[in-house]
């Protein structure tokens, strides 16, 4: 079942699992996709949280001594989703020892409604940091204008990152930048650059959603033939650029002191058009040195059926610029989609945090002992 996925280990993908849940923690299902599906870190944000915790089992115990405690609704989730983290990073501390801390990972979003708030980022950033207290965790900060310099301030105090929504390649280009200010600020401060890690999550399946009802709209015979290339494109040009500034003289510096690259990440790597093969956003972004977080039906396609064969990538950046630029031709302007994808984003992690926290606040009332 997952020679596939070997293949794609092979080939220098880290495979990491879009996923977590108490219950995938506790039942010994992490663990087993860890030994069996060569899964080598975790991706969460308040999408995950809310699905896992809404609908999900295993935290009862742990709501009902918070409904005692009578804490707040937010530092209820706190505790929730940290102690979730912890779990999932301890049962990946091996891998986090065997890689020299390049995977073994476990993510954790900011509060998403602080994404356009610089400070109360780089504040609530430090703050995961040092409730979770594991060296195997990255704190996801979202690439909106105002998490740029956060991330330059929190790379610069040595608290690795894991960068979101990443849809346009201009952005991108920022949040390597931004990347890279802060590990030059961690260097004149002391810090040791080779435990600072970060991943950029590159967003894809979104991107062809966005544009192929463009293209429907259009409806042209050239239209339909860009249908479900977009994303493939617009991912490859980032890995272009990524070897672009990986390969600068200013990398080069920082190389020289033991910084580590930030990876790319795809990220939304399930296929939401079932007229594409599932596998679709795996097999088609195979390149050394990138991570690829999966949802579990995703990672179980591509163990099934998923066929490997190489690099996908590089030699296809020509080929991209031009899918990217007819697509332009006809009309559907890649400025504007992109920026509308980021602000839903943006929007949809924060709708998904507000649900969790009404449905939280109505269990610890539930669950909060009768005054006697």
């Amino acid at each position: 079942m997952t020679d596939a996925l070997k293949r794609l280990s092979d080939e220098g993908v880290a495979i990491w699992l879009d996923d977590l849940s108490r219950k995938r923690i506790t039942s010994g299902n992490l663990a087993e996709l860890i030994d069996q599906s060569h899964v080598v870190g975790v991706t969460t944000n308040p999408s995950i949280f809310q699905k896992a915790i809404s609908h999900g089992d295993g935290y009862e115990q742990q709501l009902a001594d918070l409904a005692a405690r009578k804490v707040t609704v937010d530092e209820a989730i706190r505790m929730i989703t940290t102690a979730d983290v912890r779990d999932a990073a301890d049962i990946l501390r091996p891998v986090f020892e065997a890689t020299d801390g390049q995977d073994g990972r476990v993510s954790i979003e900011v509060d998403p409604r602080l994404a356009h708030e610089t400070t109360a980022t780089v504040a609530e950033a430090k703050q995961l940091a040092w409730l979770v207290d594991r060296p195997n965790t990255l704190i996801k900060i979202p690439a909106t204008k105002a998490g740029l310099p956060a991330i330059t301030e929190v790379i610069g105090l040595g608290i690795s990152v894991n960068v979101t929504l990443i849809f346009s390649l201009e952005r991108y280009r920022a949040v390597m930048d931004a990347y890279l200010a802060g590990l030059e600020k961690a260097r004149e401060r002391g810090l040791d650059l080779s435990k600072i890690h970060s991943v950029a999550s590159f967003f894809v399946s979104r991107v062809d959603s966005e544009i192929d009802k463009r293209l429907d709209g259009i409806g042209t015979d050239e239209a339909k033939a860009l249908k479900g290339k977009a994303a493939l494109a617009n991912a490859r040009l980032a890995y272009e650029a990524y070897e672009e500034v990986f390969s600068s003289e200013r990398w080069a510096a920082l190389d020289k002191a033991q910084a580590n690259k930030q990876r790319p990440l795809w990220a939304s790597t399930g296929v939401k058009d079932p007229a594409y093969k599932d596998t679709l956003y795996v097999v088609d972004l195979v390149a050394p040195g990138t991570v690829n977080t999966m949802p579990e039906a995703t990672l179980e396609a591509t163990a099934d059926h998923g066929v490997v064969s190489g690099d996908t990538v590089r030699g296809t950046y020509d080929q991209s610029r031009a899918e990217l630029a007819a697509v332009e031709k006809l009309g559907i302007a890649y400025d504007d989609v992109v920026q509308l994808l980021e602000d839903e984003g943006v929007e949809k992690f924060e709708s998904s945090w507000n649900d969790l926290l009404k449905s939280t606040e109505a269990e610890l009332s539930r669950l909060a002992p009768s005054e006697a």
